[in-house]
């Protein structure tokens, strides 16, 4: 009996400890599901289940809420990119007195391995309506034997008029809108020196002052196209430019007070099958100071108000260039007037000038490399401003050469010329040398 007692307390305490677990196993879940148990205030817990809820709903808005967008510091947005260029211009050489400063000064006598360029670009959008592009040139050279001295090349300033960036404004030293090769970078270009003709306009191609260009975002489009496909494009300038600048050339001021005035038009069409034909013209106007680091002892200025005002500087030049695809063909021309060099009266005086280029190339592919061989002729009569006693120059050439792009940060060209060049100066009123040799250059671009 004594057992049987004992065996139903047991069986008692193990049925009251199943109940309470079972008990507080369904309070916890009622309390996790919010639902109200039979024998509790229905009203009450439904109250205190809502406030729960809020406090839920509050947390849960601040957690899923997006994270603001953290603005990216300016200087992260500017790229870097570069290129170099390495020449070598007396192989086959049969006159070493046949130079031009202007053209690359490693030309003729007293000459060897040169680096032509060494250039980095600073350049990006740092804000939606500011475009920021700097340049600086690691291998220029103020003259005689000293090199690679760093030079300011370009430092401007785009601002946006519009949303869609198609009016800009253009502040501080850049490209002046007057022809499609001085617009074309070194980078991009075939002959390893610019024209004559063209390029005497503006030593280094730039200058300091205020630009406006205008194109449509379809046509900026087709400019960024022209050279980032490897067709040679001159870069985004606009279908429409014109602006006002110092008039001295890059990297040196004002000498008179008075602006000069360029305009340029020009308009990339596309042909319905594909191809790219751009024609251009363009013009500038304003009044030139020789100053006294450029004339030589005994030479004159003529006027009094040439002195000081300057010569008269003005030139109108028409472009076109097909765009080899694969058989491309360009070629500029220009006419004008400005200070020239007389030896008759060992003056400088306002003379006219005339003068261009013709260029044909054929682009090929070869696997992975890119081969384009080209020929250019070009012609000039006229005097270079920017040389000492306004150099008188008369200018025949022909270039034929290729380059070849194994990949695309490195190019080799090979350049044979024959020239025949005359200059004038005070201490050399007639120096005439012809010759020809052949000229390599290696590019690499990063």
């Amino acid at each position: 009996m004594i057992k049987s007692h004992l065996n139903q307390e047991e069986v008692t305490k193990s049925f009251v400890g199943a109940a309470l677990l079972f008990l507080t196993a369904n309070f916890m879940t009622t309390r996790v599901s919010g639902q109200a148990p039979a024998n509790t205030d229905t009203t009450q817990f439904a109250t205190t289940a809502a406030t729960e809820q809020r406090i839920i709903s509050r947390v849960d808005t601040i957690y899923l809420a997006p994270a603001k967008e953290a603005k990216t510091p300016w200087y992260k947005t500017l790229s870097i990119r570069g290129y170099a260029q390495v020449r070598y211009n007396r192989l086959l050489e049969t006159n070493p007195q046949l130079k031009c400063d202007q053209c690359d000064k490693s030309l003729g006598a007293g000459n060897g391995f040169f680096i032509r360029r060494a250039r980095i670009v600073f350049s990006g959008n740092v804000h939606e309506r500011l475009f920021v592009y700097i340049q600086p040139d690691f291998a220029s050279s103020p003259g005689g034997t000293a090199l690679n001295f760093v030079q300011l090349r370009d430092a401007y300033f785009d601002l946006a008029l519009d949303a869609a960036k198609e009016f800009r404004i253009r502040v501080g030293q850049s490209k002046i809108p007057f022809g499609f090769e001085n617009m074309q970078s070194s980078s991009n270009r075939l002959a390893l020196d610019r024209s004559d003709a063209i390029n005497s306009a503006f030593a280094n191609e730039r200058d300091l002052g205020l630009m406006f260009y205008w194109a449509p975002s379809e046509i900026r489009e087709r400019f960024e196209e022209l050279t980032s496909s490897g067709l040679k494009g001159s870069g985004d300038y606009g279908v429409f430019g014109i602006g006002v600048f110092n008039g001295q050339t890059s990297n040196k001021s004002d000498a008179n007070d008075q602006l000069h005035t360029a305009v340029r038009l020009a308009y990339p069409l596309k042909l319905t099958n594909g191809q790219f034909i751009e024609p251009g013209i363009q013009a500038y106007t304003g009044k030139y100071v020789v100053t006294p680091d450029q004339l030589s002892s005994g030479v004159s200025l003529g006027t009094e108000q040439q002195i000081e005002e300057g010569f008269t500087d003005r030139r109108v030049a028409a472009s076109l260039v097909i765009y080899p695809q694969p058989l491309g063909f360009q070629a500029e021309y220009n006419i004008g007037e400005g200070p020239e060099f007389d030896p008759e009266t060992m003056s400088i005086k306002v003379k006219s000038l005339h003068g261009g280029y013709a260029q044909t190339m054929y682009r090929m592919k070869v696997g992975d490399h890119v081969l384009i061989p080209f020929a250019k002729v070009q012609y000039y009569d006229g005097g270079k401003k920017h040389e000492r006693d306004a150099t008188s120059h008369k200018v025949y050439e022909t270039e034929v050469g290729a380059e070849w792009q194994p990949f695309k940060n490195f190019e080799l060209v090979a350049d044979y010329s024959i020239a025949d060049r005359t200059t004038k100066t005070a201490s050399n009123l007639y120096n005439r040398q012809h010759g020809s040799r052949l000229r390599l250059q290696a590019q690499f671009n990063f």
